[in-house]
């Protein structure tokens, strides 16, 4: 997470206990239990590691999309080291899971105004569909003003790709994340379930939530870092795993191609009524 980045240096990561595969196969029990599917955004790094697990999302009927390879900041990259590590990525997911790779979701939201340059590396890496673009102002990431329902989006140089940006309430005319994650942890569960509940209401149209798989762990091991980082990694991880079962008994969920395509704004699909 980039909230503890540089507290665990990317080179020592191989040398830290690994919880994801079992975090992930609770997650995958979980969405069994409720008849979800979902779109799992895989890092690279992860599934050079385990193989296996990409694999077991897969075989659970799930969608593999793309994370990058090492969670570096799309706007810390070169073109050239975004197109190599994308990439590389790419091929590794398709190799393992058999299937094509759609999506792709950026390292915390980090395709923002000054690095747009990267959408157009997405189109030209056979992406269809992109998932990184935060419409709130954040320290980090955002781009206030994009637009928050999903739809075609021109490229700087004049392509196309289908963007899903991440989830917000209109409040009083202000943009309240409500996508999940440190969100869904931090806000109380009754206003995470408004804010999804007014963009359905809305337009009736689908809205966008993620969870990490650490966040249903809260037997972690804590990493000194500051307090900031501390509150927004740390707070509430006792709680999501039972916010998470009352948002799946809440709502009906389904992969990003499915919602996409019933929307018509895949390549092939039916066009939205």
């Amino acid at each position: 997470m980039a909230a503890l980045a540089p507290n665990i240096p990317r080179e020592g990561w191989d040398s830290r206990e690994s919880r994801v595969v079992g975090n992930t196969h609770k997650l995958l029990s979980i969405f069994e239990k409720f008849g979800v599917h979902g779109t799992f955004f895989v890092l690279g790094w992860v599934a050079e590691r385990h193989p296996q697990l990409v694999r077991d999302i897969a075989a659970s009927g799930h969608e593999i999309a793309c994370h990058g390879f090492s969670h570096r900041l799309v706007y810390e990259q070169s073109e050239s080291e975004f197109r190599e590590e994308t990439l590389r990525a790419k091929r590794l997911l398709e190799d393992i899971a058999g299937t094509e790779v759609l999506g792709y979701r950026a390292a915390s939201y980090s395709i923002v105004r000054e690095s747009l340059w990267a959408l157009d590396v997405l189109v030209e890496l056979g992406f269809t569909y992109d998932s990184s673009i935060f419409p709130v102002h954040h320290d980090r990431y955002g781009i206030p003003d994009a637009a928050p329902a999903p739809h075609r989006l021109s490229t700087p140089r004049g392509a196309c790709i289908v963007e899903w940006p991440l989830a917000t309430a209109n409040i009083l005319g202000y943009r309240l994340p409500v996508s999940g994650g440190g969100y869904f942890r931090l806000l109380p569960y009754w206003l995470s379930r408004w804010g999804l509940a007014s963009i359905n209401r809305g337009k009736g149209g689908p809205f966008i939530f993620y969870l990490h798989p650490w966040e249903i762990d809260p037997a972690q091991p804590r990493v000194v870092a500051n307090l900031l980082s501390r509150f927004r990694h740390y707070t509430n991880l006792d709680k999501c795993e039972e916010r998470l079962l009352r948002l799946l008994a809440d709502f009906k969920f389904g992969t990003v191609r499915e919602g996409l395509s019933g929307l018509g704004l895949l390549p092939g699909s039916a066009s939205a009524s």
